[in-house]
């Protein structure tokens, strides 16, 4: 059989609230998303038939450990703002809630796409690629990330 090389594709879903500071329109105000997150990666097929992953560019659980490590795990029922958020707010927060994430970007999901695509790549074995990352918002609403157009 030719040698191929493939893609493959996980998909993961978490809820997160966030604010867009400064925006001017309704998502000013603190809200939240039913995330999907689709996670494409690509590589060459394990062919060392002593390999327990013989035949898989990359064993979906693997993919599913690194995503839910940088990804779900902190961004899941997290409330995510820009860090130049006044203190008094940050710290108001705090002492409410658990789980508040502050980030150096407007957190949109254009922003988001482009950071989680840095966290995942970071965890990748050097033989496999992250590919594609597409970051559904609402049923209707979509940011996609290509490898090819951020080399």
């Amino acid at each position: 059989m030719k040698k191929s090389y493939i893609r493959i594709t996980k998909i993961f879903k978490f809820e997160t609230a966030h604010s867009l500071t400064g925006y001017d329109g309704l998502c000013k105000n603190i809200h939240g998303h039913s995330y999907e997150l689709q996670v494409t990666m690509a590589g060459y097929p394990i062919e060392d038939q002593n390999s327990p992953k013989l035949g898989m560019v990359m064993d979906f659980s693997d993919l599913k450990k690194i995503v839910k490590e940088v990804i779900v795990t902190p961004f899941d029922h997290a409330l995510v703002l820009r860090s130049d958020v006044p203190e008094t707010l940050i710290s108001e927060l705090k002492n409410l809630y658990e789980k508040i994430i502050l980030l150096d970007y407007q957190p949109t999901s254009e922003l988001m796409l482009a950071d989680f695509a840095e966290r995942i790549k970071a965890k990748l074995p050097g033989n496999i690629k992250l590919k594609h990352l597409l970051l559904r918002e609402t049923v209707t609403s979509y940011a996609e990330w290509f490898a090819e157009e951020n080399e």
